[in-house]
């Protein structure tokens, strides 16, 4: 009896892993239509289905391996510090044009508010002619004129 009730024991724990080895094919006829079955049919591409996790074995069905992924993740990383450092640049960018739109314009001021603008070289101080006034209005001007405006592609900072 106890040789019995061992057999049956065994033959029981087996069943699921001989029901589950059984293969099912998935595969597509001349119409499109899907059919699945447990025999591979002749003269067609099928593919191998694995009924517990649904995920199927075929010929045109490739995995990546982990390096694969992890190449791709580091490639996605990459990919998303070199944006992080452009828009970096850019943020930079428009903070220095701020400025210099700022400075130009308070320059301007200066100069349109004063007859006679006083400046120090070499540690002597002399009023600017009417001639460099002029030229520096309009050396601010041009400054306020490229900073305070739009930014125009292919523009350099001074």
């Amino acid at each position: 009896m106890n040789r019995k009730i061992l057999l049956l024991t065994v033959l029981m724990a087996a069943a699921p892993g001989l029901a589950t080895s059984a293969s099912v094919y998935k595969w597509t006829d001349e119409n499109g239509v899907t059919h699945f079955g447990d025999r591979q049919p002749t003269g067609r591409n099928a593919e191998q289905v694995n009924v517990r996790s649904g995920t199927s074995q075929g010929a045109g069905v490739q995995r990546r391996s982990a390096q694969e992924q992890l190449d791709e993740l580091q490639e996605q990383q990459a990919a998303e510090q070199q944006q992080r450092e452009e828009s970096a640049v850019e943020e930079a960018r428009r903070k220095q044009r701020e400025a210099n739109c700022g400075t130009a314009r308070s320059n301007l001021q200066v100069i349109n508010r004063n007859a006679r603008i006083r400046v120090e070289e070499n540690g002597e101080t002399r009023y600017l002619s009417p001639e460099e006034i002029e030229q520096q209005r309009q050396k601010f001007q041009e400054i306020a004129d490229e900073n305070c405006g739009p930014e125009q592609e292919g523009s350099s900072e001074r």
